[in-house]
C-alpha cells in the first residue's frame, strides 16, 4: 500500500523554485531593504520615502511589503510579487521592465565582450518587445549601468587584473560588526584515525565542517562525516548552525553549554564545487542569507574559519590515533594502531573540545567567543528557524523528472505514492517536477506539488527494498556495468546492493574500507533522513569552567549517539 502519506508530511514549499528568475530576482531585492527596515522598529515617513525611493516604489507600497514580512517568516518568499503593471518611483519604470535591464546587463554587458551601451539597449528592447514590455530609453539603460559597482563592473569588463586599481590597497577584508553579519564556513579532513563502533577497528580518517561567527570568534556549527565535503555537508552544518544546540547536545550526553545558534546575514565560502550548487544559493536566497565567495588568490579572506580549524585540530593531535599535520611530526608514531575512538566517540570529543574553545581569551578579539557572543546578542536571541526539516529540504540536491503511470523513476530506482494519482492523468501538461533527494537515504524522494505549495514525500514503489544511501547505489551500478550489464534494472540493483553488503559484513575484521563502508551503513540506515526535532528555549548561561577538555580518555562513550543518525551520511 502506499497511502501512508498525510498531510501533515507535507512540508511547504514558498518559492525557491516555482517562482521565475526575474521575479525572484526583485523578491531577494526587496527583502533586502524591507528586513533592516522591519527589524529597525516604527517606520516613519522618511524612512519608507528612501525605501520607496530604493525600490521603485510607492511609499504605501512599501507599507504593505513590511506588513507582509512582519506578519510571514521573514524570508525572501514573503515579498515575491503577483502580476505587476508596473509602480512609480525614483526610477518609474515597471518592475517586469527593471528586471529584463537587470538581466540584459548581467549576461551581457558584465563580460569579457564587453559590449556598447547601443548594443545593450538593443537587447533590452529586443526582449521587452518580445514581452509585450513598454522599451526604456538609452537614457536608462545608461543610468542603470552607471549604477553598477565600478569594481564588480571592471572586473567582469576586464580582469581581475584591471579592477585591482579600483580595490583597497592591499585586499583588506570588511569589517564586520555584529553577531552572525558573517559566517566562514570550511571543511578539513580531521587528523586522526576513528575506528568502528563494532569491531574497534581502524576505518580511517573522517572530514569535519565547521562555520564560524566572524565578529564573535565563536562557533556556530558543525558537522563530523565520513564522506568527502559535500553540498550535503554545507546544508547540514547550516541546519546545525540555526538550530538550538541543546537537545543535541542531551543526546551525545554532554554536559556543556553551546548557546551560539541562528541565521547568518553572509555565509562566507571559498570556491569549491560544493559552495556553487543551485540547492545552496536558492535555499541562501529564501533565508535571506547572502552568498559571498572568497577572491581567488586571495587565502586571507578565509584566514577566520582556517584558524579555529588549525586550533581544533591541535587539540585534536592529542588524541590517541592522530596523524599529525604531517609525516615528520608525526615520526615513529603508528597511528592506526593507537587509534581507539569511534566516530561517535570523537563527536562527543569535539563537543566538549568547542566548549572549552568558547570559554578561552581569543587573541584577536581580547575576549573569549563566548563572552563576546553574549555581548553581541544582549539585545536579543538571533533568530533560529522553527522547522529543521523544512530548513534542510531547502538545501538538498535538486533533481527534474518526468511523471509517469507508474510514479518517477531517478537513477533506475522507481517512487510511487497514491497522493501522486491526481496528477498523472494531466501530466502531459505539467512538464517536469522539481524532486529533492537527501543522499544519506534514497528510500524516498520530496516532490514539489505542481502548484509549487508543498514538497510530498514519495517512497519506492517496491516497499520492500532497504534504504540505501548514494554511495552504495553508485557502487551498485558500477558492478553491473563491470559485468557488462548494458541495461540495468532495479531488481538487479538492488540484488547487487545486498551482495555488497553481505561481502562488507563479512569482511569487516580484515580489511579498513570494508569497515568503513559498514560503518557509513550504519548511520544511513538506522537514521531518519529528515529528523524534525523540537526546539526549546534558549540555553541560559553555564560555567564553560566546568568543563574538562583535556580529558580524552572517552572510551567508554556509548557509540549508539542519535546525531550520528542525523548527521552521519
Amino acid at each position: 500500500m502506499h497511502d501512508e502519506t498525510v498531510e501533515g508530511d507535507r512540508v511547504v514549499e514558498r518559492g525557491l523554485l516555482s517562482v521565475p528568475g526575474e521575479v525572484w530576482a526583485v523578491a531577494v531585492r526587496r527583502a533586502e531593504v524591507i528586513g533592516p527596515l522591519a527589524a529597525a522598529g516604527a517606520v516613519g515617513a522618511a524612512a519608507a520615502g528612501a525605501a520607496a525611493g530604493e525600490l521603485g516604489l510607492s511609499r504605501r507600497q512599501v507599507y504593505t511589503l513590511l506588513g507582509r514580512w512582519r506578519a510571514g517568516e521573514g524570508v525572501v518568499s514573503d515579498l515575491v510579487p503577483g502580476a505587476s503593471s508596473g509602480g512609480r518611483g525614483g526610477r518609474r519604470l515597471p518592475e517586469a521592465v527593471e528586471a529584463v535591464i537587470q538581466d540584459v546587463l548581467g549576461r551581457s554587458y558584465l563580460s569579457r565582450q564587453r559590449r556598447s551601451i547601443a548594443s545593450v539597449r538593443r537587447e533590452v528592447a529586443q526582449v521587452c518587445r518580445s514581452r509585450g514590455l513598454a522599451v526604456p530609453s538609452r537614457g536608462a539603460v545608461a543610468r542603470r549601468i552607471a549604477d553598477l559597482d565600478p569594481v564588480v563592473a571592471r572586473r567582469a569588463r576586464a580582469g581581475p587584473d584591471a579592477a585591482r586599481a579600483l580595490e583597497p590597497a592591499g585586499g583588506h577584508v570588511p569589517p564586520v560588526r555584529s553577531v552572525l553579519e558573517q559566517v566562514q564556513i570550511d571543511h578539513t579532513v580531521v587528523d586522526v584515525i576513528v575506528v568502528d563502533a563494532r569491531h574497534r577497528l581502524p576505518i580511517g580518517r573522517p572530514y569535519v565542517t565547521v562555520g564560524i561567527d566572524v565578529f564573535s570568534r565563536s562557533i556556530v556549527g558543525m558537522v563530523l562525516t565520513l564522506e568527502a565535503p559535500s553540498a550535503l555537508s554545507v546544508g547540514l552544518c547550516l541546519g546545525h548552525m540555526v538550530t538550538d544546540k541543546r537537545p543535541w547536545l542531551e543526546r551525545l550526553g554532554v554536559e556543556a553549554s553551546w548557546p551560539m545558534a541562528g541565521k547568518p546575514g553572509q555565509l562566507y565560502v571559498d570556491n569549491a564545487s560544493e559552495f556553487h550548487s543551485e540547492a545552496l544559493r536558492r535555499g541562501c536566497e529564501q533565508h535571506g542569507i547572502a552568498l559571498a565567495y572568497r577572491p581567488a588568490g586571495q587565502p586571507h579572506f578565509g584566514g577566520v574559519v582556517e584558524r579555529v580549524i588549525g586550533t581544533l585540530m591541535g587539540m585534536v593531535h592529542e588524541l590517541p590515533g592522530t596523524t599529525f599535520s604531517d609525516p615528520g611530526e608525526r615520526g615513529c608514531y603508528d597511528s592506526q594502531a593507537r587509534a581507539v575512538l569511534t566516530l561517535g566517540e570523537l563527536e562527543r570529543w569535539m563537543a566538549l573540545a568547542v566548549a572549552g574553545y568558547h570559554g578561552r581569551v581569543h587573541t584577536t578579539t581580547g575576549q573569549t567567543p563566548a563572552a563576546a557572543w553574549a555581548a553581541g546578542t544582549a539585545g536579543g536571541p538571533p533568530g533560529t528557524v522553527g522547522d529543521e526539516a523544512a530548513f534542510l529540504i531547502d538545501f538538498l540536491p535538486v533533481i527534474r523528472r518526468s511523471l509517469t503511470r507508474t510514479g518517477f523513476v531517478v537513477d533506475h530506482v522507481r517512487y510511487f505514492s497514491d497522493a501522486l494519482k491526481p496528477w498523472i492523468g494531466r501530466r502531459d501538461r505539467l512538464g517536469k517536477f522539481v524532486l529533492r533527494r537527501d543522499p544519506r537515504d534514497i528510500s524516498r524522494i520530496w516532490v514539489l506539488e505542481p502548484e509549487g505549495g508543498a514538497y510530498l514525500p514519495v517512497p519506492y514503489r517496491t516497499l520492500s527494498h532497504p534504504p540505501i544511501s548514494v554511495w552504495e547505489h553508485r557502487g551498485a551500478l558500477a558492478r553491473l556495468r563491470e559485468q557488462g550489464r548494458a541495461q540495468v534494472d532495479e531488481q538487479a540493483l538492488f540484488r547487487v546492493v545486498e551482495q555488497m553488503r553481505t561481502i562488507t559484513d563479512t569482511a569487516a575484521t580484515t580489511t579498513r574500507r570494508a569497515r568503513r563502508d559498514a560503518q557509513r551503513r550504519r548511520h544511513a540506515s538506522t537514521g531518519s533522513s529528515l529528523p524534525r526535532p523540537g526546539l526549546v528555549p534558549p540555553a541560559g548561561d553555564g560555567s564553560l569552567s566546568e568543563v574538562d577538555v583535556g580529558d580524552t580518555d572517552v572510551g567508554g562513550v556509548d557509540a549508539a549517539a542519535p546525531f550520528e543518525e542525523i548527521e552521519q551520511w
